[in-house]
């Protein structure tokens, strides 16, 4: 499943969604990478995928970006984003939430929508599909 190409839902709420494309073959840390520029974001801040996504620190399966780096401490059992492919990872049907930024808890709902062979002349990663407006990462909240 490593030269599949994995699409993905990928929700901040139920109006504002991408639809992308990724070889499975690609890291997490390129998954998170390519979420984060779909919405217009800077890849300023550490995130982590988790499986329970109504309770992400009760999760059994975590892959977080802390477990790659030597002066951090992450979660218990986490696995790491820059090594973990995509295809060791997801099928479809698959939900995660993506973390991101644990400050302000930029959580995205990731669901693995299907997984099938490259289209030819076609680069990955791609956008396939964008509905709504990107949130802007750093709102003033001053101004409201």
């Amino acid at each position: 499943m490593k030269n599949k190409i994995y699409t993905f839902k990928i929700s901040v709420d139920n109006k504002i969604f991408r639809i992308i494309e990724i070889k499975g073959e690609k890291s997490l840390y390129d998954l998170a990478n390519f979420i984060v520029k779909s919405f217009d974001f800077d890849m300023d801040h550490a995130f982590g995928f988790y499986n329970n996504i109504k309770d992400l620190y009760s999760s059994d399966e975590i892959y977080e970006l802390f477990a790659d780096m030597d002066d951090c401490d992450p979660s218990e059992n986490a696995q790491g984003v820059k090594k973990t492919k995509i295809y060791s990872v997801f099928e479809p049907k698959k939900k995660m939430a993506f973390l991101f930024d644990y400050g302000d808890d930029w959580i995205f709902l990731v669901e693995c929508k299907s997984i099938a062979e490259p289209l030819e002349k076609t680069r990955y990663p791609r956008i396939v599909e964008k509905v709504g407006k990107s949130p802007e990462q750093y709102p003033n909240y001053d101004e409201e």
